[in-house]
């Protein structure tokens, strides 16, 4: 069966919002990794009372591969805003970079975003204690290819330093009104999701356990 998709817009990309099942209750967000697209529904998500729902990133799946790169986590940031603008409160599930957007999504709209759940994917690596370091200008092929190169290349790359992750969960903490906005269900730990890990208000824990957690939250 294929999934409905809803287009939203974000400047002039077109996203590609999935419905992978219906349901009455609050919907379930899933965000891929690095590099990937919209897939299946997810076993564990299947005890879900409400919707579960999936997000093609810019440049990946089914939404729009813009020319000329210029990617940033804070671009996805984007992204996942205006599919949660659309849905309303949602649970999140991110994989990978996934994860990365979540927690930022968590701490940017805490009173929106009942608990973000962070899963093993692709993603990225973050920066070390010293902050970013130049990178060479380079150029790609200019075909329109879904996952685009310039979000592998420059996304992969990114320079922030684990305390920039950190500063979210801080910020979901303060405004979520949940004791635990967040949970770390993921065995690969970079050193940002290491440190987010480690942050009062996280949930060290598996991913079924994570929601049914946030499935009891009001």
């Amino acid at each position: 069966m294929t999934a409905a998709v809803t287009w939203l817009r974000h400047g002039k990309v077109r996203l590609a919002l999935h419905e992978l099942r219906g349901g009455a209750g609050r919907p379930l967000l899933l965000l891929h990794g690095l590099g990937e697209r919209t897939a299946a529904m997810p076993s564990w998500a299947a005890p879900w009372s409400g919707s579960v729902m999936a997000l093609d990133f810019t440049g990946h799946g089914a939404s729009t591969v813009p020319r000329g790169g210029g990617y940033t986590a804070e671009t996805l940031l984007a992204d996942a805003d205006a599919a949660l603008a659309h849905l309303g409160p949602a649970t999140v599930v991110g994989r990978g970079l996934g994860a990365y957007v979540a927690t930022m999504l968590a701490g940017a709209r805490p009173r929106l975003v009942r608990g973000a759940v962070l899963v093993d994917g692709p993603g990225i690596v973050g920066g070390g204690e010293d902050g970013p370091t130049p990178q060479a200008y380079f150029r790609l092929g200019e075909a329109a290819v879904s996952p685009d190169p310039y979000a592998l290349f420059e996304l992969s790359r990114d320079l922030r330093p684990p305390d920039y992750a950190t500063l979210f969960v801080r910020l979901a903490v303060a405004g979520s009104g949940l004791d635990d906005p967040v949970a770390v269900t993921a065995f690969y730990r970079p050193p940002w999701l290491a440190a987010v890990a480690a942050e009062p208000g996280v949930l060290d824990t598996t991913i079924p356990a994570a929601l049914a957690t946030y499935a009891a939250a009001d």
